[in-house]
């Protein structure tokens, strides 16, 4: 096996354990007799438990950053339900990652950490700006886009630790919530002089 394909593995193991407690409960025991490795194997590819965490929770945030990427054809609700359809697949992909990511007060908390959400937040409203055709949006546009992305961190939250709402409706319910927020900022901008 080569070496990335062993940190690959290691990582995945990582994130499978994520999958049933949250990162700072997973320990390297745990994560060696999940990958079937030893120990000293495990430090050869990372030199802390705490390394591998932030590996494991950046494969998170690449998985949001490239479903991002990857918005379909089509008119911009189309593309952007889409788009939320993929974050909500990565969210539940990674359950635990991503709640650990975005919980605050987590142990796994850092700058690198906030640096990774930063980047999704912003490419999805990079994003969003595209698909509307927006060059150079009024700073209320921009500020009720990055209110939207919290309304979809959150959303992902509650959706992963309850699941009262059924995983079909998200989609649809947070793309209205953004159509909403963006007539209301519309209908102020064309009131402001």
């Amino acid at each position: 096996m080569t070496a990335q394909a062993r940190r690959d593995d290691l990582i995945a193991a990582a994130l499978d354990l994520f999958g049933t407690r949250a990162p700072e409960l997973v320990t390297v025991d745990d994560i060696v007799a999940r990958a079937e490795v030893s120990r000293p194997l495990f430090y050869r590819y990372f030199p802390s438990l705490r390394e591998l965490q932030m590996q494991a929770l950046r494969t998170v945030t690449d998985g949001l950053v490239d479903r991002l990427a990857t918005l379909e054809e089509g008119p911009p609700e189309e593309r952007l339900r889409a788009a939320v359809r993929g974050l909500v697949d990565v969210a539940a992909h990674y359950r635990e990652g991503y709640v650990a990511l975005l919980r605050s007060g987590s142990v796994i908390a850092t700058s690198e950490t906030d640096a990774a959400i930063d980047e999704v937040r912003n490419r999805a409203v990079e994003l969003i700006l595209e698909a509307l055709a927006i060059p150079e949006p009024a700073p209320l546009v921009l500020l009720t886009l990055r209110c939207w992305t919290a309304v979809v961190e959150g959303t992902l939250l509650s959706w992963l630790q309850e699941g009262t709402v059924p995983r079909e409706t998200l989609d649809g319910w947070l793309v209205d919530q953004l159509t909403a927020m963006l007539a209301a900022t519309d209908a102020h901008l064309a009131t402001t002089p």
